[in-house]
């Protein structure tokens, strides 16, 4: 009888430490005149990557942990499922970079097109507006926004810098820093350059290409590692004598101990497939294109 109200008082309390926190993070931080420390702001950030979702997948893994605690009587889980509910998205997650690389195979054949309709005698704004029809699936949402930016009376450089900011890629800045120059220094070499550039997007791709598909295996190998782990501590506590060292306090203090440390090599294999974020050369910190956009002269 001791032993069940003990267990109940526990998971009681842990439901309500984690109502406690839940109300905490997304507490939005207050306005202060001076800049906040470094402190202050490692803990923003780590609340802007605790997001909804995770916290409603800490609360079910909780649950769930609380239940296997209750069904085998190992209080480790009632950590490690919460955890593991937060974590196994992140191991699992297959990356963006594929992404990446279609949108750029987009600003490839998109710049061509630029290039002929430049050829054909059209100016760069009407080029533009005319290679919305042309434009790959995967950029065709920022060619219309470019497109609406200019229609509605934007600077073409404001515009432009807007453009930059969607695709958000390095290679992208690259195109748009050379149409920000023919857009200011207007004259006939703006087609032979687009088309360099083409080339020089091309080679790109090729080159991702090759670096992610070497970045996949070890990629693949972490995420059939995870799924055979949990498979294997899904089954642990059913196992029986084998395991019965581990049902002892100290035993399962050993165990969590044990799975922390592998859980933290799967994320650090994890984290080395995923490369470090070339920095840009049109970075808009400041949101400066919306502000030239409302001063600035029709082009």
């Amino acid at each position: 009888m001791n032993t069940t109200l003990l267990m109940l008082c526990t998971v009681v309390g842990l439901l309500g430490l984690l109502v406690v926190v839940l109300g905490v993070l997304p507490a939005p931080p207050p306005t202060q005149a001076r800049p906040p420390g470094v402190l202050r702001l490692r803990v923003r950030a780590y609340r802007s990557q605790f997001s909804r979702k995770r916290q409603l997948l800490a609360l079910g893994g909780l649950v769930l942990g609380v239940l296997a605690w209750l069904v085998t009587g190992w209080f480790v889980a009632v950590i490690a499922v919460p955890i593991a509910a937060i974590g196994l998205p992140v191991l699992l997650v297959k990356g963006t970079e594929n992404e990446t690389i279609e949108r750029l195979e987009a600003l490839e054949t998109w710049t061509r097109s630029l290039s002929g309709l430049i050829v054909s005698g059209a100016g760069m704004e009407q080029a533009i507006a005319a290679s919305l029809s042309s434009s790959p699936g995967a950029i065709k949402e920022q060619v219309s926004m470019l497109i609406a930016r200019i229609n509605a009376r934007w600077a073409t450089s404001a515009a432009l810098q807007g453009f930059a900011d969607d695709l958000n890629d390095p290679t992208a800045d690259l195109v748009v820093a050379h149409l920000l120059l023919a857009e200011k220094q207007r004259g006939p070499g703006l087609v032979n350059a687009l088309d360099d550039l083409a080339q020089i997007v091309f080679d790109e791709v090729r080159v991702r290409r090759q670096i992610e598909t070497d970045r996949a295996k070890p990629r693949v190998s972490v995420r059939i590692i995870t799924i055979v782990t949990l498979a294997l501590l899904a089954v642990i506590p059913f196992v029986g004598e084998f395991m019965k060292p581990y049902q002892t306090f100290f035993g399962q203090v050993a165990l969590f101990v044990w799975l922390t440390l592998y859980v933290v090599l799967l994320g650090w294999l994890g984290r080395i497939t995923v490369g470090k974020p070339t920095p840009r050369i049109l970075e808009n910190p400041f949101d400066s294109a919306h502000e030239n956009s409302a001063h600035g002269k029709v082009a």
